[in-house]
């Protein structure tokens, strides 16, 4: 409302200027005028009024924004957020309708309807049980609750059902320096330690200087190596949108291997690992790593561990062309058998608690890939995956 009073005293020729307008915002914030127009009239004037030669300019403009207005509440109505008003246009479904929709058939048959359906629309669309738009029961478009559907877009409510995604994403790198409850974390990483010294004599040896001293009469200085933890450990974060809920949790573990590995290198994959994995999820199209170069670059004595809550659709796993974002030519299932047989002392974290892991047949898939090596990411769970690594 009172950005409406602004353009329209600016248009009738009443020089406001934005410092002024924003004086009146600040003083309806104190509840100056009271809600009442007569104090509002006056409390306006004065503020966006600096020439009594604009007075009746004033005037004749705030009889017609406020025309009918009494009590200042009256006017003053609250902008509900366009996605609200969006999420209005969404069909919910009752539980007896949810028990209705059934799967189409498969992936061949869900990709082939598809494009039947790609061909057959000319516009847009909302609602219903067979375009491709947003909310009703169709298996495409976004929001759909079918078990076997195509989320095109995010304009609806998520159900986390569908099989594939096509959407553009945007993931936010994991902090390295967050601090707060990074210290049991440590304390479990801690587990995972061999040390030795190697490397060029750069720490006083005082036990070792003192025995020289007194064999020799002498001040004799001995030098050593540092003592270091000599794991090697290479970690893949899963960098999917069902990981927001964790991103905290997967920056904690982060920073804290950071600091207990001097030896560690990580890479970022979604979902599933394929072909391809990233460093810096804002160029993960731009700047990729094929899994290949990894695989090759990091000898078989490093420590492999998989942070990711496994959740997606079974072709993501088993079938070429099931990833969410681009048609990968080999299976995910192909890949994570090649990592685990390359380096033989690997884990998986997954932060979803533990009860929900039968639940969901892709983590069950992804537990046998690895071998029973799944984990929660909890204090204890990251004891037996250390533990495990040390074997």
């Amino acid at each position: 409302m009172f950005t409406k009073f602004f353009h329209e005293l600016k248009a009738a020729g009443v020089p406001v200027s934005l410092r002024e307008y924003l004086t009146l915002v600040e003083a309806m914030e104190a509840d100056l005028a009271d809600r009442r127009v007569d104090d509002f009239y006056y409390l306006s004037r004065t503020s966006l009024v600096k020439d009594e030669r604009n007075l009746d300019k004033f005037d004749r403009v705030f009889a017609h924004v406020f025309k009918g207005i009494e009590s200042l509440a009256e006017g003053v109505t609250a902008e509900i957020p366009e996605d609200w008003l969006r999420r209005l246009t969404q069909k919910y479904l009752t539980e007896e309708e949810k028990k209705q929709i059934e799967a189409l058939g498969g992936w061949d048959k869900l990709m082939e309807t598809l494009k039947q359906r790609l061909e057959e629309q000319k516009k847009r669309h909302e609602g219903g049980n067979k375009w491709i738009g947003t909310g009703g029961t169709s298996p495409f478009g976004s929001g759909g609750y079918n078990p076997e559907g195509v989320r095109i877009g995010d304009a609806g409510q998520r159900q986390g059902r569908a099989v594939k995604v096509w959407e553009k994403r945007e993931y936010r790198n994991l902090d390295d320096q967050v601090e707060l409850g990074t210290r049991n974390i440590k304390l479990a990483l801690r587990r995972l330690r061999r040390f030795a010294r190697n490397g060029a004599p750069d720490e006083l040896d005082l036990n070792g200087t003192i025995d020289a001293t007194a064999r020799v009469g002498y001040l004799d200085v001995k030098m050593r190596p540092e003592r270091r933890n000599t794991i090697k450990v290479l970690i893949f974060f899963d960098a999917g949108g069902s990981m927001d809920p964790f991103v905290r949790l997967c920056e904690e573990l982060f920073s804290a291997a950071r600091a207990e590995f001097k030896h560690m290198e990580y890479f970022y994959f979604h979902n599933c690992l394929y072909d391809f994995v990233w460093k810096d999820n804002r160029r993960r199209w731009s700047d990729k790593t094929p899994t290949w170069d990894v695989l090759h670059k990091y000898p078989h004595d490093y420590k492999v561990i998989f942070v990711g809550d496994a959740s997606m659709s079974p072709y993501e796993i088993t079938i070429p062309g099931g990833s969410v974002e681009y048609f990968n030519e080999e299976p995910g299932a192909v890949w994570m058998e090649r990592v685990t047989r390359v380096y033989p002392s690997a884990v998986w974290l997954n932060p979803l608690p533990k009860k929900q892991w039968d639940y969901s047949g892709s983590v069950r898939m992804i537990r046998d890939l690895m071998e029973n090596r799944m984990y929660p990411l909890t204090l204890e769970g990251l004891d037996m995956a250390m533990t495990e690594l040390r074997r």
